[in-house]
């Protein structure tokens, strides 16, 4: 399931474990030299109570520092004394010990290194180590959307910031954040909370935000009682002129679930603007309250009044991949080089999911997959994201691709990034 197989990305740290064995094969040399040297006839040195004072290091591995600076003027005058020392049983003991601590601990601390290079990577991907970027005290912080603008509404300065607005599962909110660089994020502020009057907002989240014509558009999810599958999940519509303040656009949902296969739930939805068809274009989940099952397509030419595709759902898992067997979900829709490109979720059991990377022509039918999926595999416990990775959002910043999205480990959501430096995402 996780690859090592990463384009243009050589493994690391591989030559220090050739170089293990050297170090070790010389330190015994040297230690074999030592014991074949002779102290002299008139070294007085009294072996018997150095053996006692090297029983208490022994017990404790620091007092080895305070023998030697005691006796370093004493040992460093004479080369045949050294030898001595070395070559008798118990400081030998110590020495032996100490070297091949060092060694094993090297050693395991290039595996958990190499372990990040290819265990956490897949296809050039590369996640931050300083992953997660977003949750820790904030609670469950999941399901972003991500602009670069070059307004701000929340840090000194302005201009070219990444704004993020994730879902806010203790505040049952959207919350907006910003960053200079993609991995330092301001304080939360929510952007927009529940309207329980509604009767179907009681929690709102997983939203998708495009700037068009000076005025941020989002389309959002609606929930009653989230993540029980006798709930119920909408799609609404907001807008704003800064990013921070909303204004619903209905107090009722734009899009509801209404064809079989969305049984209960519509949500997740990622909307952007063909400029050149004058629509809007949704893809969203559906099929499962507490996981959508599969990916459907609708189009509006106002934002607010949508149609569905009648071949409705034009993603869905392929049993015989095990990674997304279970299920897929949670896109993002890119128009890239001629393609649509889409990075989704694909589940392996419902709590066991992984990212990866499709794309269509049309945006609608033929998807070809990644041939390196999944791009952002789990990580190996106990790491924050070792249960699932779910919604990714990817935004290529002229240089490299950054991809935002949510892992999980136990019950516990958090944001962390991975990168991308090629453009060329190796279809």
């Amino acid at each position: 399931m996780v690859t090592a197989k990463s384009r243009g990305r050589k493994p690391k740290y591989t030559c220090l474990w050739v170089l293990l064995p050297l170090i070790a094969h010389c330190i015994l040399l040297l230690n074999r030299t030592l014991l074949r040297g002779r102290g002299s006839a008139d070294d007085n040195y009294d072996a018997k109570r150095f053996q006692e004072e090297v029983r208490v290091p022994r017990q404790n591995a620091f007092a080895v520092g305070s023998i030697f600076s005691q006796r370093s003027s004493t040992l460093m005058r004479s080369p045949y004394r050294r030898m001595r020392i070395i070559s008798s049983t118990p400081l030998k003991t110590v020495f032996l010990r100490i070297v091949l601590g060092a060694v094993i601990c090297l050693g395991a601390g290039v595996g958990r290194m190499e372990a990040q290079d290819t265990n956490e990577t897949a296809g050039g991907w590369v996640k931050y180590s300083g992953n997660p970027v977003l949750g820790g005290d904030y609670g469950t912080c999941f399901d972003v959307s991500v602009l670069r603008d070059d307004v701000s509404a929340l840090l000194k300065g302005g201009g070219d910031v990444y704004r993020m607005w994730f879902s806010w599962r203790p505040r049952a909110s959207i919350a907006l954040v910003e960053s200079k660089d993609g991995f330092h994020w301001s304080e939360p502020v929510i952007a927009l909370g529940p309207n329980r009057a509604s009767g179907w907002e009681d929690d709102v989240n997983r939203p998708v935000v495009i700037k068009q014509g000076g005025i941020y558009r989002m389309w959002y999810t609606g929930q009653v009682n989230a993540g029980k599958e006798e709930g119920l999940s909408r799609i609404g519509y907001a807008t704003s002129s800064d990013g921070l303040t909303w204004k619903r656009m209905s107090n009722k949902p734009v899009l509801s679930a209404d064809c079989p296969w969305e049984k209960t739930a519509v949500m997740c939805p990622d909307v952007i603007w063909d400029k050149e068809a004058q629509l809007y274009k949704m893809w969203y989940s559906a099929g499962g309250q507490r996981e959508p099952n599969a990916i459907g397509y609708a189009t509006s030419p106002d934002g607010m009044v949508w149609t569905k595709c009648k071949d409705n759902p034009i993603f869905k898992a392929d049993s015989a991949i095990e990674w997304e067997r279970n299920r897929v979900t949670g896109c993002q829709i890119l128009k890239e080089d001629g393609w649509y490109l889409m990075f989704y979720i694909g589940f392996s059991d419902p709590y066991h999911a992984q990212i990866g990377i499709a794309r269509s022509k049309d945006g609608v039918t033929n998807w070809q997959e990644n041939p390196e999926n999944p791009i952002i595999p789990t990580s190996v416990q106990p790491r924050w994201d070792a249960d699932a990775c779910y919604k990714p959002y990817a935004i290529f910043d002229g240089k490299k691709w950054f991809l935002w999205y949510n892992g999980r480990r136990s019950q516990f959501e958090q944001i962390g990034v991975a990168i991308h430096e090629d453009r060329d995402l190796g279809f």
